[in-house]
């Protein structure tokens, strides 16, 4: 059966200016990024065929969208490439514009088991669900909440409130200890999905109340986000911070919304994102997010923000802003404010911020005192953080040639990781033994050890 030729896809390959080896090349790249495993081996005759007219399978669309929106540095949806009619399959392309209840029924009910592992073989992170709203949603967020008419009998009240609350403070801290792969976190959608969401569709008594209920159910739903993205499902955890940026802005708490938005920021720099990691940055530190936050708040904004400029190439302006978070954290300590969130950050999150943003400067004097001052003031439960803490750390002492401080803190980091289950840990674990390969070329004996038993770790996760 003859196929029709893909001229569509073949006109944005032709306008990279890439070879269709090359573009499968970069193409293997985002899919690894993605947990694509099984796209690894696709090489150009892959690409040549879907020229040709074949179909790509499961979520290699997504990948392949997502890797020409990269190279070209704008939207490629499935459409500009010949693959869907319109977008309205794609879940980020809609997520903005659907009700939030029914974005919470439809989302909880696919991150779970199964159903999760379906949705994210469709789909991939991508620059087209890092696409912000206009300023007017944001405007009439907070109207169109106010104004939704109930769907369940039960009167809110603020006990429930309360409730919520107290899981979220619990989930998270068991997040800390156990890591985005844990247990816990299916406790956490099942939460959401089912007390959660029927409290959001009951009556509120009075606005206060609902503002207060909307609030506690976006700081869940950014847990429910930052679970996924540690434990490397980035298409799902983007998702997850939309509806939490949604939520908060429906209870008209604009820091919240500021913090979820330099999660989403944090995300894309991870993922190598700078540009849009730049623009979301900037977003977190617009208008009322930046303006009512406290002052430790503003402090780890602005950190984020010195990052994503950092690794866009921005290195004075990343300087900068850097400065102006020191500035805003010293103001911290003056007033000593401490917000009642779940999700605030202390002494240590700071300064592992901190050095990142310095490490990706260039400063690696500054990145390990840094990191080492986050290690020396964390506490002690919040195992995961502190294992990926002291990952980065030796990384940044063995590219100053401390070889042996590096192998004793990565030996640290991996004791530390006993019983975490972590994406980002594990990734951690991986560059480590990237960063001993040439020294193992040289018979490196301490080097050797460390390698053996960081097999060892990857093996048993």
């Amino acid at each position: 059966m003859s196929r029709t030729r893909n001229t569509r896809l073949e006109a944005v390959i032709r306008e990279w200016g890439l070879s269709q080896r090359q573009v499968a090349a970069r193409f293997r790249t985002v899919a690894a990024e993605n947990g694509a495993t099984e796209l690894l081996r696709y090489d150009q005759s892959r690409i040549a065929r879907w020229i040709g007219g074949a179909t790509p399978e499961g979520r290699a669309a997504h990948i392949l969208t997502a890797t020409l929106s990269r190279g070209l540095g704008r939207t490629i949806t499935l459409t500009d490439i010949g693959l869907a009619t319109d977008d309205t399959g794609d879940p980020m392309t809609t997520a903005w514009s659907v009700d939030t209840l029914a974005t919470l029924a439809t989302l909880g009910s696919t991150d779970m088991d199964i159903a999760r592992r379906q949705v994210l073989a469709q789909s991939a992170y991508s620059v087209a669900g890092l696409a912000l709203p206009p300023d007017s949603w944001w405007h009439e967020a907070a109207d169109r909440a106010r104004t939704r008419k109930p769907l369940s009998k039960h009167t809110v009240t603020a006990e429930d409130v309360t409730s919520v609350r107290e899981m979220t403070a619990f989930l998270s801290r068991r997040d800390q200890q156990l890591g985005g792969r844990g247990v816990g976190r299916a406790a956490l959608v099942a939460y959401l999905r089912t007390d959660v969401a029927e409290l959001l569709a009951g009556r509120f008594p009075t606005e206060a109340l609902r503002q207060d209920m909307t609030s506690a159910a976006a700081e869940l739903a950014y847990l429910a986000g930052w679970t996924s993205f540690d434990a490397g499902e980035h298409p799902i955890a983007l998702r997850w911070l939309t509806l939490a940026t949604q939520l908060a802005e429906e209870a008209g708490d604009a820091p919240l919304a500021g913090h979820v938005l330099r999660a989403m920021a944090h995300q894309a720099v991870d993922l190598h994102q700078p540009h849009e990691a730049v623009r979301l940055a900037e977003g977190s530190l617009s208008s009322r997010r930046y303006a009512e936050a406290c002052w430790r708040e503003k402090a780890l904004l602005g950190v984020v923000h010195a990052r994503a400029l950092a690794v866009a190439g921005y290195k004075k302006q990343a300087a900068e802003v850097l400065n102006r978070a020191e500035a805003d954290l010293s103001r911290a300590s003056q007033d000593g404010d401490e917000p009642a969130r779940v999700w605030f950050f202390g002494e240590a999150s700071l300064a592992h911020e901190t050095a990142a943003a310095l490490r990706d400067m260039g400063d690696l004097k500054g990145a390990e005192q840094q990191f080492k001052r986050s290690v020396r003031t964390r506490q002690a439960p919040f195992k995961r953080t502190h294992s990926v803490t002291l990952g980065y750390l030796g990384e940044v002492q063995v590219q100053q040639g401390q070889l042996e401080a590096a192998c004793a803190t990565w030996h640290q980091a991996l004791d530390t990781m006993t019983g975490v289950q972590s994406g980002r840990a594990r990734e951690t674990v991986v560059q480590m033994r990237r960063a001993l390969g040439p020294v193992l070329r040289r018979g490196g004996g301490p080097a050797a050890d460390l390698d053996a038993r960081a097999r060892a770790v990857l093996a048993d996760r």
